[in-house]
Parts: C-alpha cells; structure tokens; sequence
C-alpha cells in the first residue's frame, strides 16, 4: 500500500467516525430509542438517517464521502 492509499483510507475511516458521531447526536435529540439504538448497534445509526434524511441528510453526506475516500484507498 503506497501513501496515497494509506492516507485515503485513513481519512475516509476517521471521516466515517464524525459521520457516527454526528448522527448519533442527530437521533439523541430526535429520540431517546433511536439514541440508545444508534450508540450500540453503529450499522443502524445510518438505518435512521435514511428513514429520517430531513434530519440527519448532513451526516449521510458524510458518511458517503467517507466510504468514497476509503474506496479509493483500498482499491
């Protein structure tokens, strides 16, 4: 793995971290169970941002951009 690869996957893993975090403040205010749901099982977190795209639209956004960059890097 060259650096340009390395470096894409770092930043899409640490992109996709801001992307969980910010739905995860997302669906603590929208509910407490989506919240709780969110924080312990992470792949349903982004469950809600589809059924809720009003709300949590941003952070799919960001969670799109970082699988493209970790996308770029591991292939």
């Amino acid at each position: 793995m060259d650096a340009a690869s390395a470096a894409l996957t770092t930043f899409g893993a640490a992109i996709l971290l801001v992307s969980w975090i910010l739905m995860l403040i997302t669906a603590w205010r929208e509910d407490y169970a989506w919240g709780l749901v969110a924080t312990l099982l992470p792949p349903l977190a982004y469950l809600y941002g589809l059924f809720h795209l009003d709300k949590a639209g941003q952070s799919v956004g960001v969670a799109a951009i970082g699988l493209l960059c970790l996308g770029l890097g591991l292939s």
